[in-house]
């Protein structure tokens, strides 16, 4: 390698190194930002593939809610298939519904998760035009990915995308965070994350991540304020 040309690359490398260096008493500056699925890029599930699910499968709400969930860490894993999942289901509350039904329960799973949020989005491609990297860390099934993946053009906007059921492995497990890190290439002081489960912000924490708990565009608007990042990144609108 040209001498000259060595030496540029190494003064880049080092300038962007001491662009994002902590100053005394200071922080390393945000270069990304993770978001959840569920409830964060999306609103609320979809209260007509729910009532769906409860009329197929003729249980109480309070027993399918005790029954959806009890298997789904497993789904999110990859442990099971959408098919297994419903399987399963079928089977721990002893109902008698044929493939049909249960291919049918696996659809109207899958368009439940479907609810965009449209100013989630907006913002992100916000973040993208200052220059900050995003990512998508979901707990996903295989069914409801393929779903959104039809029904939304907007995901390979981001820069990363991790769906645990592909990587055999769910949050709140630190090492599913590592990897999305490691795909962004960001240290965790300079991420981000955003989530509407608490275990999943405590274990993003205790990793060192910036981890806000997500409840409302207003309410993330506030929090980012009150941490002291609108110098750092567009606010949401």
């Amino acid at each position: 390698m040209d001498l000259s040309l060595k030496f540029s690359h190494l003064y880049n490398r080092e300038r962007r190194w001491v662009r994002h260096a902590p100053s005394e008493g200071g922080s390393l500056s945000l270069r990304a930002v993770i978001f959840d699925y569920g409830m964060v890029l999306t609103g609320n599930p979809s209260t007509e593939a729910h009532d769906a699910m409860l009329r197929i499968t003729g249980l109480p709400r309070d027993e399918f809610e005790r029954v959806y969930w009890a298997d789904r860490h497993a789904y999110d894993e990859g442990k099971l298939t959408g098919l297994q999942f419903w399987q399963n289901l079928i089977r721990d509350a002893k109902l008698d519904l044929d493939a049909a039904k249960i291919d049918e329960l696996n659809l109207w799973d899958a368009r439940m998760w479907t609810v965009q949020n449209p100013a989630m989005i907006a913002w992100q491609k916000e973040l993208k035009k200052h220059g900050l990297r995003t990512a998508i860390l979901s707990n996903m099934g295989d069914t409801v990915l393929e779903n959104i993946e039809r029904e939304f053009d907007w995901l390979p906007q981001f820069d990363v995308l991790i769906w645990s059921y592909q990587h055999n492995m769910a949050k709140p497990d630190p090492a599913i965070y590592e990897l999305t890190l490691e795909r962004l290439g960001t240290r965790p002081e300079e991420t981000l994350f955003i989530d509407d489960k608490q275990p999943n912000i405590d274990a993003a924490r205790e990793l060192g991540l910036v981890g806000v708990l997500f409840t409302t565009v207003e309410r993330l608007r506030e929090q980012l304020i009150e941490l002291g990042l609108e110098a750092e990144l567009p606010l949401p609108a």
